[in-house]
């Protein structure tokens, strides 16, 4: 599989594996000065990419890094970005300051991971009835929180 990177800014950063079994290839802000995100705040932080890979079955998902998440509290907005395969714009991060205290963007700085990730493609359909299961409809904690015993 091949992931092509298209710069939309001479300045755009193409995306590498910090460590070569790294699942993840780091994106980063593409921006002329510092971008301030005050507490709880979000922004949308341009990467100066686009993106193709050459397979239909599969799509980038857009995730928080680790370190900023559980060092400074900033995180995806949308929790995962999604970008589809036949997208060509630029990829944007949506970034969310979940802490108390500003935190700054720097140019250049690795802002969240772009990851590669197969899709299935299934048909929808409308049903008057469904399959019964042993879960049923279930949801929302019904299933417990303690470990399954076993």
């Amino acid at each position: 599989m091949q992931l092509t990177f298209q710069r939309l800014r001479p300045d755009a950063v193409i995306p590498q594996r910090a460590t070569p079994f790294s699942a993840g290839l780091d994106l980063s802000a593409c921006v002329d000065a510092d971008i301030v995100l005050a507490p709880h705040e979000i922004r949308l932080i341009p990467t100066g990419l686009a993106a193709a890979l050459d397979v239909s079955d599969a799509m980038l998902m857009l995730c928080a890094r680790s370190g900023l998440a559980a060092k400074h509290g900033i995180g995806m907005a949308n929790g995962v970005g999604i970008v589809d395969t036949d997208y060509r714009g630029e990829i944007k991060v949506p970034l969310i300051n979940q802490s108390d205290v500003p935190f700054t963007v720097t140019p250049g700085m690795r802002i969240a991971q772009l990851i590669a990730v197969p899709v299935l493609m299934p048909e929808a359909a409308e049903a008057d009835t469904l399959p019964e299961t042993v879960r049923g409809a279930g949801g929302f904690g019904s299933t417990g929180t303690d470990a399954p015993k076993g």
